[in-house]
């Protein structure tokens, strides 16, 4: 029995170790890299595509190393800007912070496009302020926040968004902002929400239309199976070695700034996200997927 205690403490050291040596590489290909592979991520994002919308090739080189260097590029872009588009207050930090927090160290300039006030308990102007102190807490400028509050817009599990609405308003930023690059959620919108999907379904018509201006892509946020969600920092290998077309990590130090951030929505701080703050893998991964830009038939 004690031997196979020590079996188990051990594994799960080595498993530690292992999570660690991981995240090490990525920091060391972020450090190499910088800004390069988003540029260059742009650059092919009309190339390598599927029937599905989906750029099919990954983020890794023969030798395992993600984000290869792009050849013959002399600089990177000084002027990337990337926009964050969202359904409510708190998607921010409990989908996006890894990404977000990546992007800030990187001093790349952040937006972030909430297309609802979260007014479905009446807390609409609550959780408008939450939101200004939540970006504040993960680096996005006050300046760089625009809040959607339209009665077309509610924040409601079972409303379906007009998706003619929600394209113009995402155009309506990018081209506001001189956006680079988009990232939202996946077809499958991580949790299901409707709003989130529709958010989805709203920039792949953007992208696929050929409605998005020259030099700017876009980038779904990957849904995974429901034990690859709950299991926390623990499911990184499974997203390193997965095929992907950017990752972003957090370490202890960026999920404990992700944490806060979380925390400053404290209308929204039920024991469940109490539990979700502690298991979710999207608290310390984000990967994501290129939308097609392939115009629609």
């Amino acid at each position: 029995m004690l031997s196979f205690g020590l079996a188990v403490i051990l594994s799960i050291v080595i498993y530690f170790v292992w999570l660690k040596r991981i995240y090490r590489q990525y920091r060391q290909c972020v450090a190499q890299n910088g800004t390069g592979y988003i540029v260059s991520l742009i650059q092919k994002a009309s190339i390598a595509k599927d029937p599905d919308g989906i750029c099919s090739h990954g983020k890794h080189r023969e030798d395992g190393l993600p984000w290869p260097h792009a050849d013959g590029q002399d600089q990177v872009s000084e002027n990337l800007r990337v926009l964050f588009v969202t359904a409510h207050p708190d998607d921010e930090c409990m989908f996006f912070a890894p990404a977000i927090i990546h992007f800030v160290k990187l001093n790349v300039s952040v937006y972030l496009l909430c297309l609802s006030a979260g007014n479905y308990y009446n807390q609409g102007e609550i959780r408008k302020k939450e939101l200004l102190k939540s970006c504040g807490v993960l680096g996005i400028p006050a300046a760089h926040l625009t809040v959607i509050d339209c009665s077309e817009l509610p924040d409601h599990p079972r409303v379906q968004w007009d998706t003619d609405l929600v394209s113009t308003l995402i155009l309506k930023q990018v081209e506001a902002s001189a956006i680079n690059l988009v990232l939202t959620f996946d077809k499958s919108g991580v949790s299901g929400h409707v709003n989130h999907i529709t958010l989805y379904r709203s920039l792949r018509y953007l992208s696929c239309a050929g409605k998005l201006p020259e030099g700017c892509c876009a980038l779904a946020l990957e849904t995974v199976n429901i034990f690859r969600k709950y299991v926390s920092i623990f499911e990184l290998p499974i997203s390193w070695f997965s095929a992907s077309d950017f990752i972003a990590i957090i370490w202890k130090k960026e999920y404990g700034q992700a944490k806060r951030a979380m925390c400053c929505h404290d209308s929204q701080m039920l024991w469940f996200r109490q539990v979700y703050l502690l298991f979710s893998r999207y608290m310390f991964i984000n990967t994501f997927r290129l939308i097609s830009e392939e115009r629609q038939r």
